[in-house]
């Protein structure tokens, strides 16, 4: 299948885990730590709802510990409540995304698409994003904007399209079904970039759906 040329689009929109950064691992095991209290089972329960939901913020997945998890699994134990688990949860991922790797090619992908602005759209807590990437030196790369929960993924696009900030065409680059749907719903190509992806059946969603796939942002950048 054609891989997209960057500069045939008028805004790129990009996923943060898994296309940015490698830190997909990094969130998985910090919802792992942060459960424990509730017992090995209940934190792989959560673990297993956090890979199959790729995208979705961590805010409606520890709701759904407490509310059905932790019932359900541990329903004797009394175990941190919600505002706990998310301070958990943040320590443990400020300290991950602060070491884990920057997708190879990502400067010679911005030096590639002059003039087109970039624009994170993540599941992760917006606040957070902005200062890890200021920290890491790439957010002047995102011009578009950085954007991310407690907003939802539809929701941020649905309002940058609609203000005008976000221009069709555009591509979403990501690697979950769930941004592939987000781009769907909002009229955007989809690109799945798959090298650091939990999503273990994306070949076979990518061939029913028909969209395009690249190991990582360094194949995108040389189809400039």
């Amino acid at each position: 299948m054609t891989i997209f040329s960057p500069t045939q689009f008028k805004t790129l929109v990009f996923d943060c885990d898994g296309v940015i950064l490698n830190s997909n691992r990094v969130k998985t095991e910090a919802f792992r730590q942060a459960a424990l209290p509730y017992g090995a089972p209940a934190a792989q329960a959560l673990v297993d709802y956090h890979v199959a939901r790729g995208g979705i913020s961590r805010f409606e997945k520890f709701r759904h510990f407490l509310n059905v998890i932790a019932p359900e699994l541990a329903p004797a134990t009394i175990g941190p409540g919600n505002d706990e688990l998310l301070a958990t949860y943040a320590d443990a991922v400020e300290n991950g995304l602060m070491a884990c790797e920057i997708a190879p090619g990502l400067a010679e992908l911005r030096a590639a698409t002059p003039g087109i602005p970039w624009m994170i759209v993540s599941g992760g807590a917006q606040n957070e994003l902005r200062d890890i990437f200021a920290r890491r030196d790439i957010a002047q790369y995102f011009d578009g904007g950085i954007f991310g929960s407690p907003d939802s993924k539809d929701k941020i696009l649905a309002r940058e399209i609609a203000s005008g900030h976000l221009q069709r065409p555009a591509l979403f680059i990501g690697d979950s079904r769930y941004d592939h749907e987000a781009a769907t719903v909002a009229g955007l190509d989809f690109l799945f970039v798959s090298r650091w992806s939990e999503f273990h059946a994306w070949q076979a969603y990518s061939t029913e759906h028909g969209f395009p796939a690249i190991e990582s942002l360094h194949i995108l950048a040389d189809a400039g």
